[in-house]
This record gives C-alpha cells, sequence and structure tokens, in this order.
C-alpha cells in the first residue's frame, strides 16, 4: 500500500460529476482528540450550479451556500430535515458552483469511536456506522459549526480526502435518491457490490 497523501486543490478543479467518481475508494479522514476516524468513501453524488434545480446553488449564492461558490476543496455542510448534517466538498473554479455529496464510507479506523458518536454499543456492526449522508456526520462528528468552509486539501486540516492507492474497481451510476426536482439524472455514483453504500 501505497503512503496516504491529502488530494491537492487541483483534483476539485473540474466538474462535480468527474470528481465524484474520481472520490470514489479515496478515504475521508477525520481528527477527534488524537485520534484518527478514517473511512473509505463508496458513494457520492455530484451536484451542478445554476443549472441544476436539485442543487442548493439553483437559486443563486447565499450566506448559507456561499461555500460552494468560492474555490475548490472546501467542505460545505448543511442541516437536514431538523435532525441531519451532510457533507460536500466544493468543486469547479472559483464563482462556479458545483459540490459532491459523500453519501457513504466503508469504516476503515476509529469504529469505536464512531459507533460512540452515533449512540450505539461499542462492536456494532460496521454498516450502521457510515452507510447514508447523516450516519457519516454523525459517525465522525461533524457539524455545519465546527466544519463548514473547513479546507480539505490543508495538510493541517481537521478533516482531509487522501489517496493511498486503491484500486476502486468497478463503479456504478445511478439517478440521485432523496431528491424531487432533477431525481432522473444518473449522478449517483458507488462502488459496484460494495455493503457499505446507502439504501435505495
Amino acid at each position: 500500500m501505497k503512503q496516504a497523501r491529502t488530494l491537492p486543490r487541483t483534483f476539485y478543479l473540474r466538474s462535480p460529476d468527474i470528481v465524484a467518481r474520481d472520490l470514489l475508494g479515496k478515504l475521508l479522514v477525520r481528527r477527534l482528540d488524537g485520534e484518527l476516524l478514517t473511512g473509505r468513501i463508496v458513494e457520492v453524488e455530484a451536484y451542478f450550479g445554476l443549472g441544476d434545480p436539485a442543487a442548493h446553488s439553483a437559486s443563486g449564492k447565499t450566506a448559507r451556500n456561499e461555500v460552494i461558490f468560492g474555490p475548490p476543496g472546501f467542505a460545505y455542510v448543511y442541516f437536514i430535515y431538523g435532525m441531519h448534517y451532510c457533507l460536500n466538498i466544493s468543486c469547479e473554479p472559483e464563482g462556479q458552483a458545483g459540490c459532491v455529496l459523500l453519501r457513504a464510507l466503508e469504516p476503515v479506523g476509529g469504529l469505536e469511536t464512531m459507533a460512540r458518536l452515533r449512540g450505539l454499543a461499542p462492536h456494532a456492526k460496521p454498516r450502521l456506522l457510515t452507510s447514508g449522508p447523516g450516519r457519516l456526520c454523525q459517525a465522525l462528528g461533524i457539524t455545519r459549526a465546527i466544519h463548514n468552509a473547513l479546507d480539505v486539501t490543508d495538510a493541517e486540516s481537521g478533516l482531509q480526502v487522501e489517496e493511498d492507492g486503491f484500486f476502486a474497481g468497478s463503479i456504478m451510476a445511478t439517478p440521485r435518491i432523496g431528491i424531487r426536482k432533477a431525481a432522473e439524472r444518473p449522478l449517483r455514483f458507488l462502488l459496484e457490490g460494495n455493503r457499505f453504500v446507502s439504501g435505495g
């Protein structure tokens, strides 16, 4: 296995659908009180700018969504249904909206802490930890107050995406789920056959 390296900003300086596919198999790393909570990205969704009715950027730039109009490689965290946080990473050149939603991880390190943050038993089934965007954020302790606008390309950041040479294998594209607008577009990408992807 190659030594892991933090993905550079240029990685995100592309169209969300391309970034989304290339994020599969990479590692999301969260530093929490000296511990590394790590999961392999196995499911993502791409969201575009003004022309994507399902995107938060569809109606223009606001205080809430300004991160996805900014430079690429920054965390965009939002709160949904009054109970869940969701983690996205900005794409495209500055001024052009776009992001990738991280939908599911395969837990790799820090599983007992993830279980505790999820309110589960220490040795809960790994699939219960990070399969779904809300679970993912809860298991890694990701919140809007702490992580929104965090630079994931900074080696000193508390939240990073790393490359460790993992071969992603076969990638499947499906319509995005959990949305009403532009739901038919095949912009959800997942590692085919991976048991940690979310339902739907």
